[in-house]
């Protein structure tokens, strides 16, 4: 067959093709000016000889086979499209893809889905999901950027989770000890959120919570639906910030996908993040209950290394002021590190601080110790970070040790404790 191929796909190769190369289009900004910076998409990897493909993730063997179909070479399509589907039978998406290519052999096509009996429900959700995951292969993050919300894991949090809810992308950090803590990626991979998007606020909206959360629970397959998969990882929303700003509901779990199902559409949940099984079945042999932190944005921000380190120096100073502040017993100083606007449960800022000037009147030594601290800002405009540590509070008095958690806003260009309460 020779000329223009007979095949088109409803422009997702022109949006692919329209996609920036960030080695030559991505220029960080000056050093005096530099805060959140967002990389433009990495660059393909250039194909692979087809008895290579078996090693390679559903991303990359869609885009070899758009690639082969814009260059007309639709039998090394139809090829690699039967090695995709050897690998997941279940994949709709590319029985989708098999049939086109099977009737372009007889006449033109100009959709994509162009049997005539498709329903047009089912292709608009196949082409989403083509789209965002191909996007996302083209758009991976370069090792020199980390997400903006992991300045520090505690050093028992082997991996994190960050979800990016517009690319329909879930990706793995490990804890890079061996370099002072800095998250390094693991891999990346396509997730389905809730029906109506994400930024939860009620129960039954069908949307995805935006926050940090954590790990709670284990739920093996054999306790579960089928529609869950190979398991599910409940998560803690809502969480103490959640409540706060009146958002309700519950049941939000990390989970797979039923197992006549390879992979859902990018939006089909009602809430929950849902991975294929095989993805599923990977990442869950990196989650900690208890401790893994799952941090779900509705577009992940990304920092140059600097720029993280800056910012992750710059809150751990200001948690041991609050320490030493403490220590002190210096009670109009210790007060500054909290926002009027503080409250615990029914206490107010007010509350406090009477009942700590009335404390640390009694006291004459403390020491305080924060181990094991977390800090991960929380995703969306507002700037808030949740602080995490084990404290081990002494004085002539008492002896304490509990898990506190802290969440702190920026006010006025200062960083104040909002919240504060065991975890």
């Amino acid at each position: 067959m020779s000329g223009r191929s007979p095949f088109v796909i409803l422009g997702l190769l022109s949006c692919l093709a329209a996609l920036p190369l960030i080695h030559r289009h991505f220029q960080p900004p000056p050093v005096e000016q530099r805060q959140t910076v967002v990389p433009a998409p990495a660059s393909a990897e250039p194909p692979a000889p087809l008895e290579t493909l078996s090693d390679a993730g559903p991303e990359a063997q869609l885009l070899r086979i758009f690639n082969a179909i814009e260059g007309n070479r639709l039998g090394d399509a139809l090829q690699l499209t039967e090695n995709l589907l050897g690998q997941y039978p279940n994949y709709r998406l590319a029985h989708l893809i098999k049939g086109d290519l099977l009737l372009a052999r007889t006449r033109p096509i100009a959709s994509f889905g162009a049997l005539s009996d498709a329903p047009a429900d089912k292709i608009a959700d196949l082409r989403a999901e083509a789209l965002v995951r191909l996007k996302a292969y083209r758009e991976r993050p370069e090792d020199k950027f980390v997400p903006r919300y992991l300045l520090q894991m505690q050093p028992d949090q082997r991996f994190a989770v960050v979800v990016d809810t517009r690319r329909s992308r879930l990706y793995l950090y490990a804890n890079d000890r061996d370099n002072g803590g800095r998250p390094r990626f693991v891999a990346d991979y396509y997730v389905t959120q809730g029906k109506l998007g994400a930024d939860k606020y009620v129960e039954g909206d069908k949307k995805t919570p935006i926050g940090v959360y954590h790990v709670t629970a284990n739920l093996p397959r054999q306790k579960l639906a089928d529609l869950y998969g190979n398991g599910a990882f409940p998560i803690n929303y809502p969480n103490e910030w959640d409540r706060r700003q009146g958002r309700g509901g519950s049941g939000i779990w990390l989970h797979g996908t039923p197992s006549d199902t390879f992979a859902r559409p990018p939006l089909a949940s009602d809430g929950c993040v849902v991975l294929t099984n095989q993805d599923l079945d990977t990442v869950a042999k990196n989650l900690q209950v208890g401790l893994t932190p799952v941090i779900i944005s509705p577009s992940v921000e990304w920092l140059s290394l600097d720029d993280w380190a800056r910012e992750r120096a710059e809150l751990n100073a200001t948690i041991d002021a609050w320490r030493r502040d403490w220590e002190s017993r210096d009670t109009e100083r210790y007060l500054k590190h909290y926002s009027p606007r503080f409250k615990a449960g029914a206490q107010n800022f007010a509350a406090f601080a009477a009942q700590k000037t009335q404390v640390n009147a009694g006291k004459e030594w403390i020491k305080v110790s924060t181990d094991n601290l977390s800090v991960f800002r929380n995703p969306g405009q507002d700037e808030v970070v949740v602080v995490t540590f084990d404290q081990d509070y002494r004085s002539n008095n008492l002896n304490n040790r509990m898990k506190k958690r802290q969440y702190w806003q920026r006010e006025n260009g200062k960083w104040k404790i909002i919240y504060e309460g065991s975890a």
